[in-house]
C-alpha cells in the first residue's frame, strides 16, 4: 500500500569526477619486489586454498566473493596474484590476513576476462624481516559462466538449535532478493505467531504456497498470489485435515509442492514422522516421514483426493516434486513404519524414537515417479540410478527442461544429513553421478534455476548455520564446484529452503500475517487517507492498533493522519513506534524529519534526514529534502554534497541540474553552476526557468 507523505520535497545535482594521472619513472612496489623474490620451481610449503575451490564457476551477477586460505607457515603477509587469460597485467593485492575480497572494479576485470577461460590464482605467503621471501604458495583457479542466474531466490533463516524456531516462531525470517545483492536481501516475511515451514511456487512464479499452523492446524496451508505485497488472510488458507477428515487420523501436510501451472497442490497427509529436537547445534533434529500418502488439493473444484499409485498406506511416500509440464511427479518412498506412540504430538522424545536416534535402526527412501494423470494418476516406478542402492535417495527436483533430476542421497534418513550430497541421474532413470558441487557437509534443499543452468543448495561446510551456494551446470548435465553466496546469510541464522522464483527481484516487497481482522481496519483508514479524510482515517487506524498494537502500517498510518492535521507533537509518538518496529525505513524517517522541521526542531529533523540517508545512500527523496533543510539553515556546502548525490542517482533529472546550479551559483561558483543549467535544458529543452537563469548567469 501506498505511503503517504506530508511534505514534499526538492529536486537537485551533480557530482564533478577530476581525473588525475601522473606517469614517470619509480622505484619497483612492493608487490613487484615479491614476484621478483618468486621461484616458481622452488620448494614452498601448501597453503590450502578453501575457496574458491579449483575450477569453482561464478554467475556474472555475482559480488566479489572472498577468497580464503590456510598458511602452513603463518606468513607475515600475503601476495594474491590473479593471472587472466589475454591480459598480460595480473590482479594483485596485498593483504594481512588470509582472506581477500576483490575491489568491484577488480571483480569485474577478473569476471570479464573469465567468460572463455579461466584464471589462475596463486597465493603467496610472504616473510619479509629484511628481504621480501616467499615461504608458501596456494593456488586454484576460476571462470565466470556466460549465463546469468535470471531469477531471485526466497529462503528461509532460522535460529539455532532448532528447539528455539519451535518455542520462538515469530523470529523466523523469509526473505527475497537477487544474488547479486550486495547485502542479505529484504526480509518479506518474519513475525508469524505460529509455526511457518516449507514453500513453494509455481513454475511462473505467480502462485505461492507454505506451510502454516493456523487455529491449531498443522495441517494449515496458505496459497496467495505473488504480489508485491501479499497478505496471508484466513481466505487464502486451506488445510489438509480435510482430506478424509471423517477417518479421525490426525494429517500434518508435509513437503507440499504447488504444480507448474498453479491449480494442483501435492502433499503427504494421514502422515507421521520421527521429528526429534536434538543437542547439536549444527544437527539439531531428526526428522523424517515414516507413514502418509500423496494427496491433491485441486483449487478449482477446491477438492482433496488421495493421487493412485502414490497412495499405497503400506508405504510412506513423500516430497513430491513436479515435472516442468506437470504430468509426472517423484516422489520419496519407503515402507511404513509404526512408531507405537498414542499422542499427535508432532515433536517425538528422544525416548519415543531411541531406535533411530541411537543410530540402531536406518530408515532409507527410494525415488519413485508416477504419472499425474489429471489427478487419476497411475502405477508408481522405481527411479533408475536413485533406488535400491543401498542408500536413502530423497528431495529429487526436475530441471526445468525436464532432461535430468537432482536429489539427495545419504546412508539414512532424510533431512540434515552431515552426509548428504547431491546426484544427478537422467529424468527416465538411468546412471547416477555425483555432482562435482558437492561441499564437505551435508548438501540438500536444492532448487533449479528458470534457465537451467544453476542449482542452489544448502551446505554446513563452514560451521553449524547453513549457508547458500550456487552450482553451474552445464547443457550436458556436468557442474562445476560451487559459488558461495556468502552476502545473502547472516550471522547466528541457518538459511534454507532456497527457491527461484520466475519473478523480477522486487516482484515481493512483503507477505505480511493477517489472520485477524486489523488489516482490513489499516487498509481502511489509508485509502481515506488518499480520500483526504484524516479525521476518518484516524478513527480506523486507532480500531486496527487496538486489534495489532504492533502493526507497523498502522503506527505509519496513524502518524501520517495526525501529521496531516498539524497534530505534529502526537505524529511523532506514531512514527517512532514504527520506526521502533521497522529500524531505518526511508519513509518513517522521512516523515519524522518532516514532522520535527514543522515544529521548528530542525537538529532533530537533520537528524533522521540523515540516519535515512545512512540506511538508504541512493534514496533521493531523502538527499533532496536534507539539502532543501541544509539550504533553510544556509548551510550550502553541506547541502551541495546531497544535491550532487542525487544527480549521481538520476543524472536525468533536469529539476535537480537546474537546482544544483543555482546553489552553485548562490556560493560563486559560476563555471559549475553553469554546466549544470546547461545540462538541464539539454534534458528539457527550451525549458524557460533554465532559459531566463542561464541568461542572468551570463550577463553577470
Amino acid at each position: 500500500m501506498a505511503r503517504p507523505s506530508f511534505a514534499g520535497f526538492l529536486g537537485m545535482f551533480t557530482c564533478v569526477v577530476t581525473c588525475i594521472s601522473a606517469v614517470g619513472c619509480r622505484a619497483p612496489s612492493p608487490e613487484e619486489r615479491i614476484l621478483r623474490a618468486w621461484h616458481v620451481d622452488a620448494p614452498h610449503a601448501r597453503t590450502q586454498v578453501d575457496y574458491p575451490l579449483p575450477n569453482t564457476v561464478f554467475p556474472p551477477e555475482l559480488p566479489p566473493p572472498l577468497f580464503h586460505w590456510h598458511d602452513p607457515e603463518k606468513s607475515a603477509s600475503w601476495l594474491v596474484k590473479v593471472t587472466l587469460p589475454d591480459d598480460p597485467s595480473p590482479v594483485l593485492a596485498r593483504v594481512q590476513s588470509p582472506e581477500w575480497r576483490p575491489t568491484e572494479l577488480q571483480w569485474l576485470r577478473m569476471q570479464t576476462s573469465t567468460q572463455v577461460r579461466s584464471a589462475s590464482v596463486a597465493i603467496l605467503g610472504v616473510q619479509a624481516e629484511t628481504e621480501p621471501r616467499v615461504v608458501s604458495v596456494g593456488e586454484t583457479r576460476f571462470s565466470t559462466a556466460p549465463e546469468h542466474v535470471g531469477a531471485p531466490i526466497f529462503y528461509r533463516e532460522v535460529e539455532l538449535p532448532f528447539i528455539e524456531a519451535v518455542k520462538h516462531p515469530e523470529r523466523i525470517r523469509w526473505r527475497f532478493g537477487a544474488i547479486s545483492s550486495r547485502t542479505p536481501p529484504p526480509v518479506v516475511l518474519t513475525g508469524l505467531p505460529v509455526c511457518g515451514n516449507c514453500h513453494s511456487f509455481s513454475k511462473d512464479g505467480k502462485t505461492l504456497g507454505l506451510d502454516i499452523d493456523y487455529a491449531n492446524d498443522k495441517g494449515s496451508y496458505a496459497l496467495v498470489e505473488t504480489a508485491p505485497d501479499m497478505n496471508l488472510t484466513k481466505d487464502r488458507i486451506i488445510t489438509w485435515s480435510d482430506y478424509q477428515r471423517a477417518d479421525k487420523a490426525p494429517t500434518f501436510g508435509l513437503l507440499s509442492s504447488v504444480s507448474p501451472d498453479g491449480r494442483y497442490v501435492v502433499s503427504t497427509v494421514k502422515d507421521r514422522s520421527v521429528f526429534v529436537p536434538r543437542p547439536n547445534l549444527a544437527f539439531s533434529q531428526l526428522f523424517f516421514p515414516v507413514q502418509g500418502v500423496l494427496a491433491v488439493y485441486d483449487r478449482q473444484t477446491k477438492s482433496f483426493r488421495s493421487l493412485p499409485g502414490a497412495d499405497d498406506p503400506q508405504y510412506v511416500q513423500s516430497n513430491a516434486s513436479w515435472s516442468p509440464d506437470g504430468q509426472t511427479l517423484v516422489f520419496a518412498r519407503a515402507k511404513a513404519e509404526d512408531l507405537h506412540v498414542t499422542h499427535d504430538n508432532v515433536l517425538l522424545t528422544a525416548a519415543e524414537a531411541e531406535e533411530f536416534t541411537s543410530g540402531r535402526k536406518v530408515f532409507r527412501f527410494d525415488l519413485y515417479t508416477v504419472p499425474f494423470n489429471g489427478g487419476l494418476g497411475g502405477v508408481a516406478r522405481p527411479l533408475t540410478g536413485a533406488s535400491n542402492n543401498g542408500a536413502s535417495n530423497f528431495f529429487g527436483r526436475y530441471s526445468p527442461d525436464g532432461k535430468w533430476i537432482a536429489f539427495t542421497r545419504a546412508n539414512s534418513f532424510m533431512l540434515l544429513q552431515p552426509d548428504s550430497e547431491l546426484y544427478l541421474v537422467p529424468a527416465a532413470g538411468g546412471q547416477e553421478r555425483r555432482m562435482r558441487c558437492n561441499t564437505s557437509r551435508m548438501n540438500s534443499w536444492h532448487s533449479w534455476s528458470p534457465n537451467g543452468r544453476w542449482l542452489v543448495f544448502s551446505s554446513k561446510a563452514n560451521g553449524p548455520y547453513t549457508q547458500l551456494f550456487l552450482a553451474h551446470v552445464d547443457a550436458n548435465g556436468l557442474d562445476a564446484p560451487a559459488a558461495l553466496l556468502d552476502r545473502l546469510t547472516t550471522t547466528g541464522r541457518a538459511a534454507n529452503i532456497p527457491e527461484f522464483v520466475a519473478v523480477a527481484p522486487d516482484a515481493i516487497r512483503s507477505i505480511r500475517d493477517r489472520f485477524t481482522d486489523d488489516d482490513s481496519y489499516t487498509r481502511a483508514g489509508m485509502q481515506e487517507l488518499d480520500r483526504g479524510d484524516f479525521a476518518l482515517a484516524q478513527e480506523r487506524l486507532a480500531t486496527a492498533l487496538k486489534l495489532d498494537p504492533q502493526s507497523f502500517e498502522a503506527q505509519f498510518g496513524m502518524g501520517a493522519a495526525l501529521a496531516f492535521q498539524r497534530r505534529f507533537d502526537e505524529a511523532t509518538a506514531y512514527f517512532q513506534t514504527a520506526l521502533r518496529l521497522r529500524p531505518d525505513d526511508a519513509d518513517t524517517l522521512r516523515n519524522l524529519g518532516h514532522a520535527f522541521w514543522a515544529k521548528e526542531a530542525t537538529d532533530q529533523a537533520l537528524s533522521y534526514f540523515e540516519q535515512g540517508i545512512r540506511a538508504h545512500p541512493n534514496d533521493v527523496a531523502l538527499l533532496d529534502d536534507t539539502a532543501q533543510l541544509l539550504i533553510e539553515l544556509r548551510r550550502l556546502p553541506e547541502a551541495l554534497v546531497h544535491m550532487r548525490a542525487a544527480v549521481a542517482v538520476e543524472p536525468g533529472n533536469a529539476d535537480r541540474h537546474l537546482a544544483c546550479g543555482q546553489v552553485l551559483q548562490g556560493m560563486g561558483q559560476s563555471s559549475e553552476a553553469v554546466a549544470h543549467v546547461r545540462k538541464a535544458l539539454e534534458l528539457r529543452p527550451g525549458w524557460r526557468p533554465a532559459q531566463a537563469m542561464l541568461q542572468r548567469m551570463q550577463a553577470q
